[in-house]
C-alpha cells in the first residue's frame, strides 16, 4: 500500500486526528528514555495513553511502510547515535497498573519490575522478590524472560494480555504459548504486551523484605552504578559471560566513552555524554576476543536499534 503521507509531521497529524489521550512528538530525543543514556532521536514518538488508542494506531499504521519499535524501560536498549529513522511508541502511565487478586498480581505492560517486587511484598505475596534489581518493565521483561537470582518471568507469570500491531487484534497467553527459553519468549517484536498477570505465593513480608535487602545489597556489591544496560551477553550452557570476559583480558578495556565494568566484566558503562557507537564496538571488540581465546560466541542480551 502507497503511504498517503509526505512529511512526519504529516504523519504526526494523520495519528493526532484520532488519538485524544496520547502524546505524539517529533524528532523526540531517545537516548535519556534507555539506560545506557546515550544515541539520537526518533522521527516520530507516540506515547499512548489509553488501550483505546492503542488500538486505533494498530489500525492506523497497518500497510504503513514505516519502520516500527516499542520502547519499554529502555534497560536492556541501545540507540544508534544517528538515531531510528521510524515511529516509537511508548506505553504511558495508564499501562503501570497494579492489583491483586488473591495471590495473583494484575499489572499493566509498562509497570516498573522494582515497584511490582516491593508492592506485591507489601501484599503479603513472594515469589518475585528478586525482580526489585531488575529495571525493566514488565511487557520487555516478558518478552526476554528477563531474570536473576535464580528466577525469571517465566516462574511466575500466569498469563499476558496485548495487541499485535501487524494485524490489529488482541492478544491473551498463557505460560505455556509463551515458550519461555533462557532470556527469550515466543512475544515478537510487533506485539505489544499491555497487561501481565502474575501467579505468586502468600508469603511472610518481614521475610520477604530482608530478601530484597539481601538482593539490593549483593547488587550494591557486585555489580556497578551509572550508565549501563546490566548484562551485556548471555551465559553460555554450564559458563559465565563475565569469567569469559575477564580471563579474555577484556575487564577495564575500553573504546572512546565506553568501558568494560572494572567491578563486572559482563557490564559495559557510558560515560556521561558518550557514544552509542563505542558501546557497540566494544561489545564487537569483546566477542571476537573471547572467541579467539576460548571458540565461544558471546550472544547479547542487548537489543540494538537504528543500526546498519
Amino acid at each position: 500500500m502507497q503511504n498517503d503521507w509526505q512529511s512526519w509531521d504529516e504523519l504526526r497529524l494523520f495519528f493526532s486526528d484520532s488519538l485524544e489521550n496520547s502524546e505524539i512528538k517529533l524528532n523526540e530525543p531517545l537516548g535519556e528514555k534507555t539506560t545506557y543514556r546515550s544515541g539520537g532521536g526518533c522521527s516520530i514518538f507516540i506515547q499512548v495513553g489509553t488501550i483505546r488508542d492503542l488500538d486505533i494506531i494498530a489500525g492506523r499504521i497497518r500497510g504503513l511502510q514505516i519502520p516500527l519499535a516499542v520502547l519499554g524501560n529502555g534497560s536492556n536498549l541501545l540507540i544508534s547515535d544517528a538515531g531510528f529513522s521510524g515511529l516509537i511508541l511508548r506505553l504511558g502511565e495508564e499501562f503501570k497498573s497494579f492489583s491483586v487478586e488473591g495471590e495473583r498480581i494484575v499489572t499493566g505492560g509498562a509497570a516498573i519490575l522494582p515497584v511490582v517486587a516491593r508492592k506485591s511484598v507489601a501484599a503479603g505475596l513472594t515469589g518475585f522478590e528478586w525482580a526489585v534489581g531488575v529495571p525493566g518493565s514488565m511487557g520487555g521483561a516478558v518478552r526476554m524472560n528477563a531474570g536473576g537470582h535464580g528466577s525469571d518471568m517465566s516462574k511466575s507469570v500466569q498469563r499476558v494480555d496485548g495487541i499485535d500491531l501487524a494485524s490489529g487484534d488482541h492478544f491473551a497467553l498463557s505460560t505455556d504459548q509463551l515458550n519461555f527459553s533462557y532470556r527469550n519468549s515466543s512475544i515478537t517484536s510487533s506485539q505489544i504486551i499491555t497487561g501481565v498477570t502474575l501467579e505468586l505465593m502468600r508469603g511472610d513480608i518481614e521475610e520477604s523484605e530482608q530478601q530484597i535487602s539481601e538482593i539490593v545489597r549483593w547488587r550494591v556489591e557486585n555489580q556497578p552504578g551509572g550508565q549501563n544496560a546490566g548484562s551485556v551477553f548471555t551465559n553460555p550452557e554450564k559458563e559465565s559471560a563475565g569469567r569469559l570476559i575477564e580471563a579474555a583480558g577484556c575487564k577495564g578495556l575500553r573504546i572512546g566513552t565506553a568501558h568494560v565494568s572494572k567491578k563486572h566484566a559482563n557490564f559495559i558503562q557510558v560515560d556521561h555524554g558518550g557514544k552509542s557507537e563505542d558501546v557497540a564496538a566494544l561489545i564487537e571488540e569483546v566477542r571476537v576476543r573471547v572467541f579467539e581465546k576460548f571458540g565461544i560466541e558471546l550472544q547479547s542480551e542487548n537489543h540494538f536499534l537504528g543500526f546498519s
